[in-house]
């Protein structure tokens, strides 16, 4: 439009005059408040790694003449995800859905939501932030696997001696709550202490379950492994909470200790899991391993990777009634094998580690 104006050419004048009007109709277009009530909701906040989670967009449009142009994005750990929201027009409302990424196992924060909405001939942009910021906890893949092997011994609290199957044994004393079957009150500690003592047998049908899982950054070269291998912890303690087996979770380096009693419910397992998404490798590994409690040495399961110290976790596995390590390793040179009385099940993927458990030692 200048140089139209110096040099009086009137077309080219008229043709700045006309670019710089649409210029300020972009900016006037998307000065004033967004004509649209936004609405983001975030589904399922607890997803197994690699599952579905779902955002929800829903968008209402108030204005009553003109359709209005969206362009989103929302956050999720650090990331951009692009949404796409088609034209929305007066009056209209709709529902847009995009997938939330779970590759990464953890707690996510997802969000903020940013709707960027395009004026005239998009040459202006005008962003509004909705939605709060929400956590997203992805636990660990829970894979198919059978359960415990029938008909192991059981070993007796504060002593190495084990008795066979056939009854039920004392495992352990808790003070009286209301709802107890009195049945079990435990007479002579409950007279010597004053208080009511409620015993705490152990079904042998029912034999612990121990699984120690390394995490030790050193075992696994690389860290794709130790996702695997807390995906095989995780599959064997759900499936024995499921089946009602006393259960107890530990890591190498103390950071995770989590027992459940018999009969634990769904709330307990998500709980075990919930530890599980938090659980990180460790850099140091610690001189001496934390030992299973003799209680839990029914059967008890190791899980570690292609560099950890199996010499260490055999030692640990072999104080069970049933001993067993799962390593995952890339290039297994014997899929099976046996070390005195532990087995030793290698494989490169948690699902074959699952497979070899259902063969070699679930009944």
């Amino acid at each position: 439009m200048a140089f139209g104006l110096w040099w009086s050419y009137p077309g080219l004048a008229a043709l700045g005059l006309a670019l710089v009007a649409l210029a300020l109709a972009g900016v006037l277009s998307v000065l004033s408040r967004a004509q649209v009530s936004p609405k983001r909701t975030v589904r399922p906040r607890t997803v197994q790694r690699l599952g579905t989670c779902t955002g929800t967009i829903e968008l209402t449009g108030t204005s009553r003449r003109f359709p209005v142009l969206f362009d989103a994005t929302d956050e999720v750990a650090g990331n951009v995800v692009a949404v796409d929201i088609p034209p929305l027009h007066p009056g209209q409302s709709t529902k847009v859905e995009y997938p939330i990424p779970t590759h990464t196992r953890g707690l996510l924060r997802v969000g903020p939501l940013t709707l960027s909405r395009r004026g005239l001939a998009g040459l202006a942009h005008a962003r509004t932030v909705v939605g709060d910021v929400v956590d997203v906890r992805v636990v660990p893949r829970v894979l198919p696997v059978r359960g415990l092997p029938g008909g192991v011994r059981r070993g007796h609290v504060g002593a190495d001696e084990r008795v066979e199957r056939g009854g039920t044994d004392l495992v352990g004393l808790r003070e009286y709550v209301p709802g107890d079957d009195l049945r079990r009150l435990h007479w002579a500690t409950s007279a010597r202490t004053g208080t009511l003592m409620i015993r705490e047998d152990a079904d042998p049908a029912r034999p612990h379950l121990a699984v120690v899982l390394d995490d030790h950054a050193d075992g696994y070269p690389d860290p794709k492994d130790f996702e695997d291998a807390v995906e095989v912890a995780a599959s064997l303690v759900t499936v024995a909470i499921a089946e009602g087996h006393p259960v107890r979770l530990l890591s190498a380096s103390g950071s995770v200790d989590v027992e459940l009693p018999p009969g634990a419910v769904d709330a307990d397992a998500s709980a075990v899991l919930a530890a599980l998404a938090d659980l990180t490798a460790a850099p140091q590994r610690p001189a001496v391993p934390r030992p299973v409690p003799i209680r839990d040495l029914d059967v008890v399961a190791v899980v570690g990777g292609a560099g950890s110290d199996l010499s260490a976790l055999t030692l640990e596995a072999g104080r069970a009634s049933v001993g067993v390590v799962l390593a995952v390793d890339p290039l297994p040179d014997v899929p099976i094998s046996a070390i005195g009385t532990v087995l030793v099940l290698r494989a490169p993927k948690a699902e074959a580690l699952l497979s070899a458990w259902n063969t070699a030692v679930s009944r």
